[in-house]
């Protein structure tokens, strides 16, 4: 009996053990089931977190989230491409319905991840037979910087987050990316229809990425422009209609950028010493003397003192060109284009009529 009872201890002790086994196991199975199931649909506040961390890490100095839905400014757009104040970017025109609601840019999208970078450096002073440059456009180009950031971000989405949709913007895409920016708590529209940050000024390159997983918005900013007309007192060309309204078509930036046709004597007139875009209403706005220095190396500017030799441009042939201009937003600006702007600007410094510009640290005299 006893040896039997030994046996039937042992039997039942391998029992025992069998049962913990399967048991064990079926807690892990459980346990990856509800994984599993939790990745479909995982927790809004805890993802937010997490991604908002990862941007940083990726070197963007400000991300906020949006809620995706159609733009609040629908009415304003029509009318605005209406009245022909997008000039030739029929692209806008082309792409309207998508740029209204994001949702037809990405079927179930549900938010937005709005970055930023600040691009703000000290500038040296310029000399008065240079061309100025606009800021944005003197480091390399921020297409492309922001590009492999704004897609190793929404790789890791969809790798972390299996089944997640996600669509990257930086600036080409069909997307209100200012409003978004506004409405992810990024800074809040100006007058100058850049976006303000209290800190960061109107410096900033914006990107997005949506995606079809649930974020937990951001809270707006308020509109902190109060009474202040600087930045539409300043504009050369009477772009800034009103309060929070451009004509593109006035605007130096589209002008030296955009249009591809000749100027006319008084658009001319207009461009005073601006070479390559414009930042006359962003140097005026008192929020941008405060604004803090830029973080990402690639976005300083290679022409420290924001501006080029005039004549050295109009010695440029197309391999000078493009050593001068490579990696560079001002390739936006081919070389024909760009050496009639400079011979604009020689005419209007030489005959008074380019106005003395001046830049938030680092004053172009």
């Amino acid at each position: 009996m006893a040896k039997r009872h030994r046996a039937c201890g042992c039997y039942f002790g391998q029992l025992t053990v069998l049962g913990g086994w399967v048991l064990g196991w079926g807690l892990v199975w459980l346990r990856m089931h509800c994984v599993i199931e939790s990745a479909g649909q995982p927790d809004p506040r805890e993802t937010t977190a997490f991604l908002k961390g990862q941007c940083l890490e990726l070197g963007f100095d400000l991300v906020g989230i949006a809620p995706a839905g159609p733009s609040q400014y629908s009415e304003y757009i029509r009318q605005w491409l209406a009245s022909g104040q997008a000039g030739s970017m029929d692209w806008l025109t082309k792409h309207v319905e998508v740029l209204l609601d994001v949702r037809k840019l990405l079927e179930g999208v549900q938010s937005i991840i709005c970055v930023a970078a600040n691009y703000h450096f000290p500038l040296e002073a310029a000399g008065d037979e240079q061309g100025l440059i606009a800021r944005y456009a003197l480091g390399d180009d921020y297409h492309e910087v922001f590009k492999d950031r704004i897609h190793k971000l929404a790789d890791m989405i969809r790798v972390r987050y299996p089944g997640t949709k996600t669509k990257c913007g930086v600036d080409i895409t069909p997307i209100m990316e200012k409003p978004y920016a506004a409405s992810a708590g990024i800074g809040w529209m100006g007058k100058n229809t850049c976006i303000i940050h209290p800190k960061m000024g109107s410096w900033l390159i914006l990107g997005e990425v949506m995606t079809s997983l649930e974020l937990v918005p951001d809270a707006l900013l308020p509109d902190l422009c109060g009474s202040c007309t600087r930045c539409i007192d300043a504009c050369p060309t009477g772009a800034l209609v009103a309060p929070y309204q451009l004509d593109a078509r006035r605007c130096v930036s589209y002008l030296t950028i955009e249009n591809r046709g000749e100027l006319s004597d008084e658009q001319q007139k207009g461009i005073g010493r601006w070479l390559v875009g414009c930042d006359a209403c962003q140097d005026a706005c008192p929020w941008n003397r405060k604004a803090s220095t830029g973080t990402l190396n690639e976005l300083r500017p290679r022409y420290p003192t924001g501006s080029v030799d005039l004549e050295s441009v109009l010695q440029w042939d197309e391999a000078a060109y493009r050593a001068n201009t490579r990696r560079s937003a001002i390739r936006r600006v081919k070389l024909p284009q760009l050496q009639a702007h400079a011979k604009t600007v020689m005419k209007n410094i030489a005959s008074g009529t380019a106005p003395k510009a001046s830049r938030s640290t680092g004053t172009v005299r």
